[in-house]
């Protein structure tokens, strides 16, 4: 089917709800040929795993990568053997084992964000909480020095936003780090990937500049919406709500249907190597494909009451972290946050709710789903 979009990302109520369009486009248009941004639309679960996981024939990699390099040589935007040999060094440092050791020091920033919180009675829970945890705990993974941080958030709003200028800023900070890390090595993540090995092979500097750039945006942004979608959810579905309050052991299987219903990120694009068809279209190759994550999440051949935010849902086989060989590498960590200060949370704050009083704000970009604040009342 060929048509243009009959929405506009910027409007709020859709960037809050896009869920009853996504289901309109699973009905009567499920692969879509969007003529204004000339690009592929696929929406059903089916059908978004396989253009996320068959990279022969949907490939991560830009046809025609922009003038600046930054961006282009990383895990994200590389296929097989490529992918494969950047992955196995990255995983090699960034193990399952050196993620669950960070458990006691993510508890104890969740302690001293929720003792700073205490002194009042309502606060922004997005810009107090939900993004200066995950940006602390990424940011001393790396070991970027404290003063440095600041700038990283406005960078990775930057980056998500395509700004060009954000991308090189960051890029630029990463290549001076690198360079100082060099000649004194540390204990941290960016010293042990520039002397990690694979088959004899190091990480190229751009390559080390591109994984530090995504591991950071990846590490805060995700995990932000996460927390923040959580609360979000709750606020929508207050049986749900008491429901996990009553039993927090419930909490694990709550992260993952937010991860589904409030999908931290909406889409993920790729391009086709070769002719292939998707439905009854035909795609030829070369084509931008975008895979509607938000859409998959909700789609009612794989989810029985997929429109229902349900905290034990099982089965939950979400795309939420993507599929395949790209299935985001720090998949465990996020969750590890998450599940360290919502209970957190949860805990030192048993009244916590959203001011129904003020409208809700979503993040200006159709890439990412979430909030750019949210007003929390802590006491009753």
């Amino acid at each position: 089917m060929t048509a243009v979009l009959q929405f506009l990302p910027t409007d709020s109520q859709f960037l809050l709800s896009p869920f009853s369009w996504l289901a309109k486009m699973r009905r009567e248009a499920a692969v879509f040929y969007d003529t204004e941004h000339q690009c592929w639309m696929v929406f059903r679960y089916d059908d978004v795993a396989r253009v996320l996981s068959e990279w022969k024939t949907f490939s991560s990699k830009v046809p025609q990568p922009p003038e600046q390099k930054d961006l282009t040589e990383s895990l994200v935007s590389t296929d097989p053997p490529k992918h494969k040999s950047l992955r196995s060094i990255v995983q090699k440092v960034f193990t399952e084992n050196r993620v669950e050791a960070l458990a006691p020091r993510i508890t104890e920033l969740t302690h001293k964000l929720l003792e700073q919180m205490k002194q009042h009675k309502q606060v922004d829970l997005v810009h107090t909480f939900a993004i200066p945890l995950p940006i602390i705990v990424i940011a001393e993974i790396l070991g970027i020095p404290f003063q440095d941080r600041e700038d990283f958030k406005r960078w990775s709003d930057g980056i998500i936003a395509r700004d060009q200028t954000a991308i090189k800023d960051m890029a630029d900070y990463f290549r001076q780090l690198l360079n100082e890390r060099r000649s004194h090595q540390g204990n941290d993540l960016i010293s042990d990937l520039i002397t990690a090995y694979e088959g004899g092979e190091k990480l190229t500097a751009q390559e080390l500049v591109d994984f530090c750039m995504i591991l950071l945006v990846a590490g805060n942004e995700t995990t932000t919406n996460l927390i923040t979608n959580s609360i979000w959810s709750l606020h929508e579905h207050p049986d749900e709500n008491q429901r996990l309050r009553n039993d927090l052991s419930l909490l694990p299987t709550a992260i993952e249907e937010v991860l589904r219903y409030h999908s931290p990120i909406t889409y993920l694009q790729r391009y086709t190597q070769v002719e292939t068809k998707i439905g009854d279209q035909i795609i030829p190759q070369g084509q931008l494909v975008r895979a509607w994550i938000s859409s998959a999440n909700h789609d009612e051949l794989k989810f029985e009451n997929g429109d229902r935010f349900i905290i034990d849902r099982e089965p939950n086989k979400h795309l939420a972290f993507g599929n395949g060989i790209h299935f985001c590498l720090g998949a465990p960590l996020a969750r590890l946050e998450a599940k360290i200060a919502l209970r957190a949370l949860l805990e030192e704050f048993p009244n916590l709710r959203v001011d129904s009083k003020l409208p809700l704000k979503p993040i200006p970009t159709l890439l990412v789903h979430g909030l750019e604040s949210l007003s929390v009342l802590l006491e009753e």
